[in-house]
């Protein structure tokens, strides 16, 4: 009997993309959908072999990664750089992407290229803006244009400057049934999505049952079909989260501890690892000819 053939290993099937559709699949079955932000293709490719299903290119880049004290200093161009960059990473997820302030609020037809230029150029699968029902009629345009919309609701950090700082949102009665007209109007505007911020669980609760699209929640409790966080947060990498973020590791020290590990090899000079060797007989010849001397 003849020897059977070496079996090869099989390469597994590339995940199913997680697409609008799937979102709202998972909206009606009452399947909680995870998001965290990110901003890089590597970090990318490790959230989406976790079974994270939505990656938030946030204008929290601004801060966590450009190092500035405000989201509302993200460049647009970095912007959808940065989101090209995490869809190459991880192209079966879905990704969205943060338009950063003054990129949609000054003029409708700029706002309706630069979103189209996430689409195009970024890749992603959505664009957010943080929004009110004042912008109902942009959405409708954005949508009409064929761009998918999140509306971001509630707490709007780049509204922060007229708050004096971050704050949260929906607190009395009156702020609450603002926030949930804010929301229908978003959706019947033609957002597909919309996010939740900074806001008392049961104003989470109502938006929830006012509309009929995917909701995500951030600090807005556990009845949102979906929850994000910063991805630094969730890791200890931040030195202040805020106090809605609970962090799952402490990566911050384990870093330092790593980078301090390194400072110490390099000063003993064993970087470890393999060295490269000259191909057999060279070293001879290399020890025969005179050393350059420096002058």
């Amino acid at each position: 009997m003849a020897d059977s053939p070496t079996a090869q290993p099989v390469e597994p099937f590339p995940p199913a993309p997680v697409t609008l559709r799937a979102l709202r699949r998972m909206r009606e079955r009452g399947e909680p959908f995870a998001c965290l932000t990110c901003y890089d293709a590597t970090t990318a490719r490790w959230l989406a072999r976790a079974g994270v299903h939505v990656l938030l290119v946030g204008d929290t880049a601004a801060e966590v990664i450009l190092g500035f004290r405000r989201t509302i200093d993200m460049p647009l161009e970095v912007a959808i750089a940065l989101t090209a960059g995490v869809k190459r990473g991880a192209p079966h997820t879905f990704v969205m992407a943060d338009m950063p302030f003054m990129s949609y609020q000054a003029d409708e037809a700029e706002a309706i290229r630069n979103a189209g230029r996430f689409l195009t150029e970024g890749l992603a699968d959505c664009v957010k803006i943080e929004a009110n029902a004042s912008f109902a009629a942009l959405v409708e345009k954005m949508t009409r244009a064929g761009v998918p919309i999140c509306g971001h609701v509630g707490s709007r950090p780049q509204t922060a400057a007229l708050t004096s700082g971050y704050a949260s949102a929906g607190r009395t009665a009156q702020q609450a049934e603002r926030l949930v007209a804010d929301a229908v109007a978003m959706e019947q505007a033609g957002a597909v999505l919309l996010l939740v911020e900074a806001v008392p669980n049961e104003v989470a609760r109502r938006i929830v049952d006012a509309t009929t699209v995917p909701v995500i929640g951030i600090g807005a409790g556990p009845d949102c079909h979906g929850q994000v966080l910063v991805l630094q947060d969730l890791l200890g990498l931040s030195e202040q989260a805020p106090r809605f973020a609970e962090p799952v590791a402490a990566l911050g020290p384990a870093f330092q501890s790593a980078a301090a590990e390194w400072v110490r090899r390099v000063a003993e000079r064993r970087v470890g690892g393999v060295r490269y060797e000259m191909l057999p007989g060279e070293l001879d010849r290399l020890r025969s000819r005179p050393a350059r001397q420096t002058e």
